[in-house]
């Protein structure tokens, strides 16, 4: 354990990881044009039209967890850089679909390949990528992530 991290709570590990891994994965796609959060968005639509799904700016935005007015900017600025097409859904007039151009499935293809490298140079100390440990590694997030946050319900800052 490094020294940064002698006593550290878990929240303050959690913002460091996280930290860390936008700045790599930032570093990684940029030759790409693409930033993290792109990279996010055009991978997620990657594995969704891979299973034939075309979903909805609002459906993206639940699967990230960004807020959907951030989808939505990030949709234009990508459509821009013509990776991907926003079209009208047929069945709901208000919502947007989006799906990769061929442009962007072939970026978004890079990209993934660049940070399957970097997730396996993440993960090499609990025994890379399909060891026991990042398998419970796996779980473990996925239980924290699907724990229910209220701020509110947290105490929130003290009234004066």
């Amino acid at each position: 354990m490094s020294k940064a991290s002698e006593g550290a709570t878990p929240g303050f590990l959690v913002w460091r990881l996280s930290t860390k891994w936008r700045v790599a994965v930032d570093r990684a796609v940029a030759p790409l044009g693409l930033t993290h959060a792109q990279y996010s968005l055009v991978a997620s639509l990657y594995g969704m039209q891979h299973s034939g799904e075309r979903p909805s700016q609002r459906r993206l935005a639940d699967h990230t967890g960004m807020e959907p007015l951030y989808v939505s900017k990030l949709a234009r600025a990508l459509e821009s850089a013509g990776l991907l097409e926003r079209a009208r859904d047929p069945r709901d007039p208000r919502a947007v679909q989006l799906a990769l151009t061929e442009q962007g499935r072939e970026t978004t293809r890079r990209a993934i390949d660049v940070v399957q490298g970097l997730l396996t140079q993440l993960l090499e100390p609990l025994g890379g990528l399909d060891s026991a440990r990042t398998r419970q590694l796996t779980r473990d997030l996925t239980a924290l992530l699907d724990a229910p946050m209220d701020p509110a319900a947290a105490g929130g800052p003290p009234e004066e």
